[in-house]
């Protein structure tokens, strides 16, 4: 199957998709800074630039979208491939997981530790919550 929009059309779709600020990424940080955690965004010295840095504790959290970052859930629909230019899409989505996995492990390797949260996992914000709150401090 061949792409339905034209060239032009496509550039500008694309053009719009966000690499930082996104909707997800805010659905994680009004709560994190609700509960009264401070963060730094986007440390570019740190490998993956995460999402929310959190310095004094060596953690940090990657929001990933589901169809970007290829979420493994098979209940995500989100993480749906497109119909059109399946193979160019595969090879991708595939780069990005990859480059995903060779983040998290360097950051781990330097004692850093990671929690990865997910596009459709942020719609639940009292579970969201619970989850930030037990990763930085250990606390159910």
């Amino acid at each position: 199957m061949t792409d339905t929009l034209t060239p032009q059309q496509r550039s500008e779709r694309m053009r719009r998709v966000r690499g930082r600020d996104t909707n997800p990424e805010w659905a994680v940080r009004r709560p994190t800074h609700s509960m009264g955690y401070r963060y730094r965004l986007h440390d570019k010295n740190l490998p993956g630039k995460p999402d929310l840095v959190f310095p004094s504790r060596r953690k940090v959290i990657f929001v990933h979208g589901c169809f970007w970052h290829r979420h493994p859930d098979p209940e995500c629909k989100l993480a749906r491939l497109p119909k059109s230019r399946q193979e160019f899409w595969e090879t991708k989505l595939k780069g990005n997981l990859e480059r995903d996995e060779a983040n998290i492990a360097k950051l781990e390797a330097t004692g850093w530790r990671v929690l990865v949260i997910w596009e459709c996992q942020t719609r639940d914000t009292a579970a969201l919550k619970k989850r930030v709150r037990k990763f930085l401090d250990g606390v159910p």
